[in-house]
């Protein structure tokens, strides 16, 4: 172990595997970042520093990838930078996997599998997965994470490019392509690794096939053959996934469609024109960000009664009663003035806000730069909306609304 080469990252996460180096990684657990120097300094004495090192680093991946796999997995799993940055959260890949089990499909073919965070959840779901990934340290990790979880029955770890691997025998395919490149995200689907273009044909051969794509992947230029469907956690937009299946039961093309985590609540498109501009009501929905990519507005503002725009270019919908729906978040308006800070500071100091909530659609203004200049202070808190309608620049106050079956408001600035 002596001879660990630290710039062999391959050979130093194989460290990790061995009777030492799982030593380690229960030693270094939870080590806080103040701290790292001093425990670093006193296993050196004992271990090499290579190692260490790399216990070290491992201890801080899974640190930050608690976020998305829970602190129980994420203390058993193994990460690399990319790996944690670019996985799926578990929550977003259990949903997928048990649509997949929905569908019938009980073997996937995990294509760009990165460290096995969506492996996972379809072995979990009880379907038999080859995960595939060209990257040797990358295809190690996942072997390392389907055996930490107990799931190397149902998980094969194939180190391969995607496109030389068939798929044949398989009910369904899953491609998530890399979306980053040296100088960051990528935005064109064609740029993707392997390009978007090479995905779809992939899909077009399984029987059923999803593959994830950032959310904000234009409508045009999702696949004919392919439904679309735009999922957020928590109020927080996290992938969308192109579905494509030939089984009668599990047709997809042109299908849109948002869904809401925790539940799933799933919203479908139907078609609908845009909604008409009309004026501010006593309430203001705010549509969750996965409806908004998903150009399902429309939909959400048919629920409601007499729901229409503020403004024809901006998602905020209004109406004159409250409805509760899962799909927005409703706030009742106390005031609206036209865009002027003097006259917004003088309203909340006779109102005695001191905790003020900035939400902006259509304004260039900075939530932190309005609130230095507002100043608020008092023991009431309250909502503003920057925003446009028709067409004149606004601002409207309110609070949110106490209504059933909406999700908590989410804090924007």
């Amino acid at each position: 172990m002596n001879d660990l080469d630290p710039l062999d990252p391959l050979a130093s996460f194989a460290a990790l595997l061995t009777p030492e180096g799982r030593g380690l990684l229960d030693e270094v657990r939870g080590t806080e970042p103040e701290r790292e120097l001093a425990v670093a300094t006193r296993l050196r004495r004992k271990h090499p520093a290579a190692l260490v090192s790399a216990a070290l680093g491992q201890a801080r991946l899974r640190q930050r990838a608690a976020v998305k796999f829970g602190a129980a997995d994420a203390d058993r799993m193994f990460f690399t930078p990319n790996g944690v940055e670019q996985s799926t959260r578990a929550s977003v890949a259990a949903y997928r996997a048990a649509r997949f089990r929905e569908l019938g499909v009980r073997s996937v073919a995990d294509l760009c599998c990165g460290i096995g965070g969506d492996a996972v959840a379809l072995a979990r779901a009880g379907i038999r997965v080859l995960a595939v990934d060209r990257d040797p340290l990358t295809a190690a990790v996942a072997r390392a994470n389907a055996e930490a979880l107990g799931l190397d029955g149902l998980i094969e770890v194939r180190e391969a490019d995607v496109t030389e691997v068939s798929t044949d025998g398989y009910d369904a395919v899953f491609v998530d392509p890399g979306r980053r490149g040296g100088r960051g995200r990528v935005f064109d689907p064609e740029a993707y690794s392997p390009p978007l273009s090479w995905a779809v044909r992939a899909a077009l051969k399984a029987p059923v096939a999803a593959l994830k794509v950032a959310p904000g992947i234009p409508h045009e230029a999702v696949p004919a053959e392919a439904g679309a469907e735009w999922i957020s956690d928590s109020g927080d937009v996290k992938e969308a996934v192109l579905w494509f299946g030939t089984r009668e039961a599990t047709r997809e093309a042109g299908s849109v469609r948002a869904t809401l985590l925790p539940g799933p609540r799933t919203l479908l498109g139907r078609g609908l024109p845009d909604p008409a501009v009309r004026p501010v009501g006593r309430f203001l929905y705010e549509p969750d960000g996965a409806v908004i990519r998903a150009h399902l507005v429309a939909e959400v503002a048919g629920e409601l009664d007499g729901g229409g725009l503020v403004d024809e270019t901006i998602a905020y919908i209004t109406a004159d009663s409250a409805t509760p729906t899962p799909y927005a978040t409703a706030y009742e308006i106390t005031d609206r003035l036209p865009f002027n800070v003097k006259k917004l500071k003088a309203l909340l100091r006779q109102r005695e806000v001191g905790v003020l909530t900035v939400k902006k659609r259509g304004s260039a203004v900075e939530p932190e730069e309005l609130r230095r200049k507002v100043k608020p202070q008092g023991p009431h808190s309250a909502t503003v909306f920057l925003t446009r309608v028709q067409g004149a620049p606004t601002m409207l106050l309110g609070h949110p609304a106490a209504l059933g079956g909406q999700p908590r408001p989410s804090v924007d600035g």
